[in-house]
C-alpha cells in the first residue's frame, strides 16, 4: 500500500506542473475533454482505453479516452469529461480524482480538446455502455515509451512538425490487439513522459527538456494562424 501512494503521489506531484486549469478555455465555445483515467495496480500505472462501437458515426471502432463535447449544462471541461466517462463506462465523478488539465489540443477547425487527467478507484469496475463504447482495457503506462510494436508518420499541421504515433498493442488479458494512434496515442505519451521522465525509445516531437513550452505553441500557434487570415 506504501508503495502504491508513493507511486501516485510522486505521479500527482509531476502532473501538477502541467496542469492549465481554465487558462485557455475561453478560446473557444466549441470545445471537448477527455479524461485520461490512471489507474494504479501491483506497482505499476496504467491507463484506461475504451474502444468505440461500430455504430458510431465518428470515428467508428477507433481506440479513444472516454470524453465528448462540452454541453451547455456542463459547470467546466472537467464536469464535461467526468460527465461522458460516467455516460461511456460507469465512471462515477465520486470514484475519480481529477488531478490536472492538460493545455487544449487541436481537434478540427475551431474545435479544442482539453484532457483531463485522474486517477480512478482502484475498484472500478467498467460497465460499458453499448451504444458507444465496445470494450475497456488497460495498458501500461510505460509502454507509451517502451512499445513492442509502433510506427510513426510526419506530418504538417498550420505550418507545424507533428509526429503522429501509432501503438500495436496485445492485451494479455483476452489476447485482442489495439491500436492506439492520432490524438489518443499523443496524450499517452506526452503523460508518460510528465510522469516517468525518462526518454522514449522512439523520436518524439516534445522538448523533453521542457514539456511545456510547446504545448503552449502547440495550442497558440493556430490561434495566431487563425487571426491573421480573418
Amino acid at each position: 500500500m506504501e508503495r502504491r501512494n508513493s507511486l501516485i503521489d510522486d505521479a500527482k506531484a509531476r502532473l501538477k506542473k502541467h496542469d492549465f486549469g481554465t487558462e485557455y478555455s475561453h478560446y473557444s465555445s466549441n470545445r471537448c475533454s477527455i479524461l485520461l483515467p490512471l489507474l494504479a495496480k501491483d506497482g505499476k500505472l496504467y491507463l484506461l482505453f475504451t474502444l468505440r462501437s461500430e455504430k458510431l458515426r465518428r470515428s467508428p471502432g477507433e481506440v479513444c479516452f472516454p470524453g465528448g463535447k462540452c454541453e451547455p449544462a456542463d459547470q467546466d471541461d472537467v464536469a464535461t469529461a467526468l460527465r461522458e466517462a460516467q455516460e461511456e463506462v460507469g465512471l462515477h465523478p465520486h470514484q475519480v480524482e481529477v488531478v490536472c488539465c492538460l493545455m487544449p489540443l487541436p481537434f478540427d477547425k475551431d474545435m479544442w480538446i482539453t484532457p483531463v487527467v485522474g486517477f480512478i478507484d482502484p475498484n472500478f469496475e467498467a460497465r460499458p455502455n453499448p451504444d458507444e463504447v465496445k470494450n475497456v482495457f488497460l495498458v501500461p503506462l510505460e509502454y507509451f515509451l517502451r512499445p513492442r510494436v509502433y510506427r510513426q508518420s510526419h506530418l504538417t499541421r498550420w505550418g507545424r512538425h507533428v509526429i503522429d504515433h501509432c501503438f500495436e498493442y496485445t492485451d494479455p488479458e483476452d489476447g485482442a490487439t489495439y491500436h492506439i494512434r492520432g490524438l489518443t496515442a499523443r496524450c499517452a505519451v506526452f503523460t508518460a513522459l510528465v510522469i516517468l521522465g525518462k526518454k522514449p525509445s522512439f523520436e518524439v516531437d516534445f522538448n523533453l527538456e521542457d514539456l511545456i513550452a510547446p504545448s503552449e505553441e502547440s495550442f497558440l500557434k493556430p490561434q495566431k494562424h487563425a487571426v491573421s487570415k480573418l
